[in-house]
Order: structure tokens, then C-alpha cells, then sequence
């Protein structure tokens, strides 16, 4: 019985998960190939005897679920599960598990530091400095301003807590979301309709998985509700943002700032355009890249694989 292991990072924690896989009989297969694995990669390796792998961003679509004959289950290192074909998976009677509340502090906190980012354009000044400059910039106040959470999920809400502790108003945006208590001990405000809170916010943090219905979600319409001054944060799902539409917006300063950690083709091709503007930010997929989230990503998916496979 083999287990397919892909996420690059998870061999920094081998020591504490590779044994509670040999212990039940598993031998591992590793990515070794220091990036993500292709389709045909996957098939290649776990084409046959392989029951069980822990994925990353590696994708896992019909044509390699279908030819994976052997694979019981897959455990997600980490949440979202858009690159693994989940309606292929449950007509094949693969099992899936994400490891929910594993990276939900890190992700909150890089959200909160694409924030400050934005309004005070830190690296900026710091380069400046560096290459023997002194100019200033000068920035927004975060304090006071209306922070609109889009997806109150495990992440959201820890993102709307941090702004709350920075004096933020924040409102919330999320059909499914229902807790009020939660809203009555932190102050916050739940808004109806999308429309609602873009209209209001200062700063908006995406906190959605990528679904039909949240692909594009922000386009040219909803750029159009925006305040002039507003910064939009993701640090989700690149394909939730119509790209071009952002591109224009930012180009005609119809929004202020946008900081993403996320993007629809990662990494971005050559030439990409949104890296020329100056009120536009990328960082490299690295919400869930701390010792913190990384070690429990790799407990977690590992436990979850083997209760899949035992159970």
C-alpha cells in the first residue's frame, strides 16, 4: 500500500508524520521534484498500488482521479479543495478530508499585513532608503475605516477580529454565514447583499472558496460599487477577481490599492500587466507558508488520510 505525498514543504515534517504512516504499513512516495506535480506526473506515480495522497495545489482533475486505479482517499494539505474534482472523486468512492483550522491563523495574519501594506506602502519607503533615497509616501490610517469581510469561514472570522482590534469598523458579507452571536460579541454588522458591503467599505478582504458562483466576483460591475479610495486584499483564490477589469480599475484609479496573494495563473506569465502598476501588489502564495501552519497542515492531513483508510 502506498501513500503519494506532493506538497513540497510537507518532507520539513517528516519526522513527526512519516512514522504514523509506516506504523499502519504505508509506503510514501515523495515529490521530488521541488514544484508542483503535473497530471501526467501524478498518473505516473500513482497509476497503480497507490490508496491514499496528500495533495497541495497539485491538481487532481477526472482524467487523473480516473487513472489513479487503486486510490481510496485524498487528504488536502490545507483547505481549499478547488484543484481536486470532488463530484469525480465521490462518483469513483474516493473519500476527501481537508485539514480545516490548520493554516486559518497564518492566512488572517498575512491578510492583515497586505493591509497595512496598502496603506502605508512599507516596502516601498524601505527600498527607497536602500537605494539612498529618504522620500515618503504618504499613507492612510487603517483605524476608523470600515473593513468589509467577504466570507466569514474559519479565516474570515480571524480576520475580522484582527480588524476589529485595530479599530476598524467591520462589516460581513456571506449568505451562508448565520451566527449571530458571534456578531453581537464582536460588534460587527451583517450586510445583505454584496452591493452593501463594497458600497461601505474602506478596505475588502476576500475570504471565499473558488466556486461557479464566486469565479469573478469581483468584475467590472462590482469594481463600479467600490469608493475611489477603497483597497481590496485576496488572499483566497486568484480566480475570484476578473483580472483585466482589475487591471483598468487600478490603472484608471478607480480603486486605490489591491494586494493579492493569490493569482489565476501562479505564477503570473511574463509580461503580466498588473505587475506594472504601482498600486498593485503580489505576493507568491504564501498565506499558509509559517512554521505554525505548515506543521499542522502536514498532523492534520496525515491523520486524516489514515482515519480515511482505516475507517
Amino acid at each position: 500500500m502506498k501513500i503519494l505525498i506532493t506538497p513540497k514543504s510537507f518532507g520539513n515534517y517528516k519526522d513527526k508524520t512519516y512514522p504514523l504512516l509506516y506504523d499502519k504499513g504505508y509506503e510514501i512516495i515523495e515529490n521530488n521534484l521541488g514544484r508542483t506535480m503535473t497530471e501526467d506526473e501524478i498518473i505516473e506515480r500513482a497509476r497503480s498500488g497507490v490508496v491514499g495522497i496528500i495533495v497541495g495545489i497539485d491538481p487532481l482533475s477526472e482524467r487523473v482521479l480516473e487513472r489513479c486505479a487503486d486510490l481510496k482517499a485524498i487528504s488536502k494539505y490545507g483547505v481549499g479543495m478547488d484543484n481536486i474534482d470532488l463530484k469525480a472523486a465521490e462518483r469513483l468512492g474516493i473519500r476527501v478530508k481537508n485539514a480545516v483550522g490548520s493554516n486559518n491563523i497564518s492566512v488572517a495574519e498575512l491578510a492583515v499585513a497586505l493591509m497595512f501594506e496598502a496603506a502605508r506602502h512599507v516596502s516601498v519607503l524601505s527600498q527607497t532608503v536602500k537605494q539612498g533615497g529618504w522620500d515618503r509616501v504618504r499613507g492612510v490610517e487603517l483605524t476608523g475605516k470600515t473593513l468589509a469581510v467577504i466570507g466569514c469561514g474559519q479565516i474570515g472570522r480571524e480576520v475580522a477580529i484582527r480588524g476589529k482590534g485595530l479599530a476598524m469598523k467591520v462589516v460581513v458579507y456571506d449568505p451562508y454565514f448565520n451566527d449571530k452571536e458571534f456578531l453581537a460579541k464582536h460588534d460587527m454588522m451583517q450586510c445583505e447583499t454584496l452591493s452593501q458591503a463594497l458600497a461601505v467599505a474602506d478596505v475588502i478582504s476576500l475570504h471565499l472558496p473558488l466556486t461557479p458562483e464566486t469565479k469573478h466576483m469581483i468584475n467590472a460591475s462590482t469594481l463600479e460599487l467600490m469608493k475611489p479610495s477603497a483597497i481590496l486584499i485576496n488572499t483566497s483564490r486568484g480566480e475570484l477577481v476578473d483580472e483585466e477589469s482589475l487591471y483598468t480599475a487600478l490603472k484608471n484609479k478607480r480603486i486605490a490599492f489591491a494586494a493579492q496573494d493569490v493569482f489565476s495563473k501562479e505564477p503570473p506569465a511574463p509580461g503580466e500587466k498588473l505587475l506594472t502598476l504601482d498600486n498593485f501588489i503580489l505576493t507568491p502564495h504564501a498565506g499558509a507558508y509559517t512554521n505554525e501552519a505548515n506543521e499542522k497542515m502536514a498532523l492534520y492531513s496525515t491523520r486524516n488520510l489514515i482515519e480515511m483508510l482505516t475507517s
